[in-house]
C-alpha cells in the first residue's frame, strides 16, 4: 500500500524524534533532510525534555533501573513500574535517534556513580536479569561504553532451547525460554552488532531468533494459542513487552542489516498488524503500560497514534516490498 498523502502529512507533523524517522523510512527524503531533523532531537521536543531531567551524576531519577528510594516506598505498590530511571531514559533517547555526542561523558559518569539494584554491581557490567542486560548492551554500544562483560554473558546464559529467560536467572528453576526475554536479548545483540561490527554473539542471537520464528512470533508450539497475553496489542512506548509489532520490527531490522529476505514464518504476525489498519491508514493506540513517566509521548488508548502508525506502516511497507 502506498501511504496516503494525508496520513504522511499527519505523520510528518510530529516531534523531531518521530519526524526524522518518517522522513527517512516512509517519505524517502534525502539524507541531508532527515539528518537535519534528527539533529533537532537534542534541542527540541521530547528529546530535549528528557535530557533536561538528567542529573549531574549521569543518572535519571537517581537510579539505574528503578528510581532512588523506590523499594519500600508507596510507589512500589502501584500498578506497573516507574519508567523514569536511567535505563528507561537511555532506551527512549536511543530509540528517538539522539546523537550520542549529546550525552558526552555519560558513560563514564554512570560507571562511576550508578549501581544496579541487584547487589550494587557497576552499571556497564550488567547484572543477572537478561532484559536489563539487553538494554545495557544496546545503550553501551551507543554511548561507547565498555560492555565486554555482557558480550561474554549472553552466550553463556542461553537456555537449552536457544533463547533466554530472566526468571531462570532469578532463581525460578525454569528451563524454558521466554519470548519477552528472548526478544529483548536478540534486539540488544543486534543493536550492538550493528553499531560495533562485533559478531561474537551472532550465533547466540540466531538461536534466539529461531526460538521466536518456530512460534511464528505469535503462537505456542504446544497448543497454537497466543504465545503471551497481549501479543496482538499495538501500543507505544513498547517498554519491555513482547508484541507482534515489536517482534516484526526486529526482523525488519535484521533483514536490512544482513541483506537477506525475511523469513516466511513471520507472515501471520505481519497480517495481524495489517488487520489493525483503519480505512484512513492510521492505527490506534491499544494499550498504556502503567507506571510513572516524566511526560507522555503518545496519545491515550483509543486514539490514532502517530508512533504506532509509523512502526506498523514501516513493517508493512518493508514486507510488501519484498513479497
Amino acid at each position: 500500500m502506498v501511504l496516503e498523502t494525508t496520513v504522511l502529512d499527519w505523520l510528518l507533523d510530529s516531534d523531531p524524534a518521530l519526524r526524522w524517522q518518517v522522513e527517512r523510512d516512509l517519505a524517502g527524503e534525502p539524507q541531508e533532510v532527515w539528518r537535519a531533523t534528527r539533529a533537532r532531537v537534542a534541542t527540541e521536543g521530547i528529546g530535549a525534555r528528557l535530557l533536561a531531567h538528567q542529573e549531574r551524576d549521569g543518572q535519571w531519577a537517581g537510579g539505574s533501573f528503578f528510581p532512588k528510594g523506590f523499594f519500600g516506598s508507596a510507589e512500589q505498590d502501584e500498578p506497573g513500574q516507574p519508567w523514569v530511571a536511567t535505563t528507561w531514559s537511555l532506551n527512549a533517547l536511543r530509540e528517538w535517534g539522539l546523537d550520542a555526542s549529546a550525552l558526552a561523558d555519560t558513560a563514564e559518569r554512570l560507571q562511576a556513580n550508578s549501581r544496579w539494584d541487584y547487589n550494587g554491581l557497576p552499571y556497564w557490567d550488567g547484572e543477572v536479569d537478561v532484559c536489563i542486560n539487553s538494554f545495557t548492551l544496546g545503550n553501551g554500544a551507543w554511548l561507547g561504553a565498555d560492555v565486554s562483560k555482557l558480550v561474554a554473558w549472553f552466550p553463556e546464559h542461553r537456555m537449552p532451547d536457544g533463547g533466554w529467560n530472566c526468571e531462570a536467572e532469578e532463581g525460578s528453576g525454569s528451563t524454558r525460554s521466554s519470548v519477552h526475554s528472548t526478544l529483548n536479548a536478540v534486539r540488544g545483540i543486534l543493536d550492538y552488532e550493528r553499531r560495533t561490527g562485533d559478531t561474537r554473539m551472532r550465533e547466540a542471537r540466531r538461536t534466539g531468533e529461531e526460538y521466536l520464528l518456530e512460534r511464528r512470533l505469535l503462537r505456542r508450539l504446544s497448543t497454537g494459542e497466543d504465545v503471551v497475553p497481549g501479543v496482538r496489542t499495538l501500543a507505544y512506548p513498547f517498554r519491555h513487552h513482547y508484541t507482534v509489532l515489536r517482534a516484526t520490527d526486529h526482523f525488519r531490522r535484521l533483514s536490512l542489516h544482513e541483506g537477506a529476505a525475511p523469513d516466511p514464518r513471520i507472515a501471520e504476525a505481519v497480517e495481524v498488524i495489517r488487520g489493525r489498519r483503519r480505512e484512513d491508514g492510521t492505527f490506534l493506540q491499544e494499550a498504556r503500560y502503567p507506571g510513572r513517566v516524566w511526560f507522555e509521548v503518545d496519545v491515550p488508548i483509543g486514539e490514532p497514534s502517530k508512533w504506532v502508525t509509523f512502526y506498523a506502516t514501516r513493517v508493512l511497507d518493508w514486507w510488501d516490498g519484498l513479497n
